[in-house]
């Protein structure tokens, strides 16, 4: 059998979406993270893999604590753009969100969360481009019911893509549309962000950007960008 490394097998490997936060004295910050699991019951542990590149992970070595909060389904793109497509050095991400601060003193992300736990950091493995910090629970509570948001729905039904500094990341181009979708009629065809898979649709416009529906990807003004990640348009490719 041939020595080879298919990047696309592992996007097969189940995957939830959730919010993961830290502190660093009266700092607060947040990420979108794609890999947390339970590895132990009694006492009840969870392991999360971060980017060390990213400021969630500067605070998580600093205070030894975290939180992370279960996404629902129906979480709309522009909190997962706040959390994971924008970097906390240059937004304030906590402002923008419902919050409250857990007993560990991390913020906690109430909005489109379905429950949340916080931990302790017992260790950590360092993994190359990331470290795997293994927590315990000291903390968990319910907020409602719903259908937690995996990482296949968001991929295959959203259209999103894996940031930069996701440990998916490599290879992942997200999901496109067919081919017969992506025109309107009159012929304006929609147009991909390149960073986080946004689609500006014509015949939909971008209410948040106050750009009426009908509006065509090149009539939109320079000064527009994506209202997910925040991304100039010349960081959009037309689908084809």
């Amino acid at each position: 059998m041939n020595d080879i490394l298919d990047r696309q097998a592992l996007w097969n490997i189940s995957y939830g979406l959730y919010v993961v936060s830290s502190v660093s004295g009266q700092k607060t910050n947040g990420q979108i993270v794609n890999s947390v699991i339970q590895v132990s019951a009694d006492p009840p542990s969870i392991a999360v893999s971060i980017n060390k590149n990213n400021l969630t992970h500067e605070y998580i070595q600093e205070s030894g604590v975290l939180a992370v909060s279960v996404l629902e389904e129906e979480t709309p793109m522009n909190l997962i753009g706040l959390f994971g497509f924008k970097s906390g050095r240059d937004v304030d991400k906590m402002s923008q969100v419902s919050c409250r601060d857990g007993q560990t003193g991390c913020p906690v992300v109430i909005d489109s969360s379905l429950c949340f736990f916080e931990g302790k950091v017992a260790g950590s493995v360092d993994c190359g481009t990331h470290t795997i910090f293994v927590a315990e629970v000291v903390g968990a509570q319910v907020i409602k019911e719903g259908t937690p948001l995996t990482y296949a729905y968001y991929r295959n039904v959203m259209k999103g893509k894996a940031s930069k500094n996701a440990p998916t990341y490599k290879g992942d181009t997200g999901l496109q549309d067919k081919p017969e979708d992506k025109k309107m009629e009159g012929g304006m065809k929609k147009y991909v962000c390149n960073v986080c898979g946004y689609i500006y649709d014509p015949e939909v416009g971008d209410s948040e950007g106050n750009i009426e529906a009908g509006t065509s990807f090149e009539d939109l003004p320079d000064s527009w960008t994506c209202p997910v990640c925040g991304a100039s348009k010349d960081e959009f490719s037309p689908e084809e």
